[in-house]
């Protein structure tokens, strides 16, 4: 590792320890409107191009030694369906808790694996995985405070990131990962599984061979009643397990923005070919007061001691949207809500001049008034389904993570790294696509007046290349150990 890396990581750590030492503090809905200038100011930044990382092939792996970092419900999750993709090594885990490494290692075990070396010990663990030498990409599922700073530390130790959503908090988050990924030049993945649901890649291939016309309106969302997680508490003083280890979540939730837009905004970014032929300009945003979570854990500590040091807390508004214009003059719009009784959606809409298409409650398409009838529906499915679904969409289905989707995505990271291909969610698609937390909360509080969306393609986005959804130069990747699988245009099983 040279000076310069050993010198990163002893800031990092320092960083960090103040991170330990006052978790969350970041998460306060406590600014006023002058304190949040600073996201205007940063928003505003425009540095120099070190490299295009949009498009970048990295040398190719023949084999991906991964580290995991964060074995939650989410991390666990990957860790088992990176047990299914040939070529990978699963190298290292990395938690604060040993309960959670130890499930870890089951899972390897239980597929047949070996013994991956193990970082516990404190939030700083992931310094010393990044440090080993053992691997070549670290998957990233963290709390949200530490995505961020798991990842530069990845890049700068020079292996590969993938994080979950949401990547970034901040607007200098975001432009921290876009510089050390083109500085490194090591991929910075946004994990955001919801590109990759079937009827999302269905959508966003008929966007690329004409079938909307011209893409005019776009809407995605966020709504999830998540009652049960924000209030599923640990069982001991650490705070180290419950749904959500040391409560992380119900903190997220005090901030007044949309603390997670991505999974709406992912699928039709990558439709509209945002930072690959258009652009996001600016938005505006706005939101509803809390009319149950202040309420809710208020009800939870007349039941629950452990509740009270909750009470009192301002807590985030039900519902937030986000207006958004891009360049060629489409307009999208984004939902978040996380704690009305409702049904969940993402919505997935889009609108074209000949096409429009939504997912949710019911998946339909239409080509003028009339929604079409199931029969052309698998008409439209055999013509544009990409091959990456014909290829491993069945098997995804068995090895399951959200219906098939998260397989998909973790598949597709590792067969582009295997081949040498550019990635299908890059370092700005992370950087643009997040940043819309910062700049809501700025919208939101200061009357939804309007704020530009950085370029962080700093205008290379006038001619990136859209994503290849046609597995050109790679899709040769095995998947092992299912013993279900419909062979009938998969890859073969073993």
């Amino acid at each position: 590792m040279t000076t310069n890396r050993r010198s990163f990581l002893s800031n990092l750590a320092l960083g960090a320890g103040v991170l330990a030492a006052a978790p969350l503090a970041a998460c306060s809905s406590t600014k006023d409107e002058s304190n949040l200038a600073y996201i205007k100011a940063a928003a505003s930044r425009n540095p120099s191009m070190n490299f295009n990382m949009c498009g970048y092939a990295a040398p190719k792996l023949d084999t991906v030694r991964v580290g995991f970092v964060g074995i939650g419900d989410r991390g666990s999750g990957a860790v088992k369906r990176m047990t299914y993709i040939e070529g990978v090594e699963i190298t290292a885990l990395c938690d604060i808790r040993q309960a959670a490494v130890d499930g870890g290692q089951k899972i390897l075990s239980d597929a047949g694996l070996p013994k991956a070396k193990e970082f516990v010990g404190g939030d700083l663990g992931f310094k010393e995985l990044c440090e080993s030498g053992l691997v070549d990409l670290v998957y990233i599922a963290t709390p949200w405070e530490w995505h961020v700073p798991v990842a530069i530390a990845a890049m700068e130790a020079d292996s590969h990131a993938a994080v979950e959503v949401s990547t970034a908090k901040t607007m200098d988050e975001c432009w921290q990962m876009v510089e050390t990924s083109e500085r490194t030049r090591k991929h910075c993945v946004i994990l955001e599984n919801c590109c990759y649901d079937f009827f999302e890649m269905l959508t966003i291939s008929m966007a690329q061979q004409g079938a909307f016309g011209d893409l005019i309106h776009g809407e995605g969302a966020y709504i999830h009643d998540l009652d049960y997680w924000h209030f599923n508490k640990p069982k001991d003083d650490k705070m180290s397990d419950g749904a959500y280890t040391r409560m992380w979540r119900l903190h997220e939730n005090k901030r007044k923005a949309n603390v997670y837009p991505t999974h709406g905004l992912g699928p039709i970014c990558q439709a509209m070919n945002i930072n690959r032929g258009d652009k996001m300009d600016y938005l505006t945003s706005m939101m509803s007061e809390d009319f149950t979570l202040k309420h809710r854990i208020a009800e939870m500590a007349k039941e629950d001691s452990f509740f009270e040091k909750f009470v009192g807390w301002e807590m985030r508004g039900n519902m937030d949207m986000q207006m958004i214009r891009t360049n060629m003059g489409r307009t999208i719009m984004i939902q978040h809500d996380i704690s009305s009784p409702r049904p969940y959606s993402r919505i997935h809409m889009l609108s074209g001049t000949k096409c429009f298409a939504q997912k949710w409650p019911k998946q339909h398409i239409a080509f003028g008034h009339n929604v079409i009838d199931d029969t052309k529906f698998k008409e439209l499915e055999e013509k544009y389904t990409p091959e990456i679904i014909r290829r491993v969409g069945e098997m995804a289905k068995q090895v399951g993570g959200h219906g098939g989707m998260d397989f998909v995505m973790d598949w597709r990271l590792i067969d582009c790294l295997r081949n040498g291909l550019p990635m299908d969610m890059d370092v700005y698609d992370a950087a643009s696509w997040s940043c819309i937390t910062p700049l809501s909360e700025w919208s939101i509080a200061n009357k939804s007046n309007s704020i530009e969306i950085p370029d962080f393609t700093r205008g290379a986005w006038k001619t990136n290349k859209p994503i290849d959804l046609t597995l050109n130069g790679g899709g040769t990747t095995g998947v092992r150990n299912l013993k279900k699988a419909d062979s009938k245009g998969q890859l073969e099983v073993h």
